[in-house]
């Protein structure tokens, strides 16, 4: 079932992805699935040993920034008792 969501992107990478994609003959929400597959189908402990980080470097203008929000206290704990089992 597909789901939809809202993405916010620089426009520049979103014109190189759209042309990439459909270079690909597939589109830009099936690009977007398949690299969001592919990161989460494994563990990665930073963002730049993900395999997509060598494509997001060329289609970005510049050095990728990611930028990621703090997580809450209670996720925090939650992700330390988890681990301890």
């Amino acid at each position: 079932m597909d789901v939809k969501i809202t993405l916010s992107f620089d426009s520049e990478v979103v014109k190189q992805a759209k042309a990439y994609a459909a270079s690909q003959n597939i589109s830009l929400s099936r690009l977007t699935e398949f690299l969001l597959r592919q990161a989460t189908n494994k563990k990665y402990q930073q963002l730049e040993d993900m395999p997509i980080a060598e494509w997001v470097n060329e289609v970005a203008e510049g050095r990728a920034e990611y930028s990621r929000k703090p997580k809450s206290r209670k996720s925090l704990k939650s992700e330390f008792f988890e681990h301890k089992k």
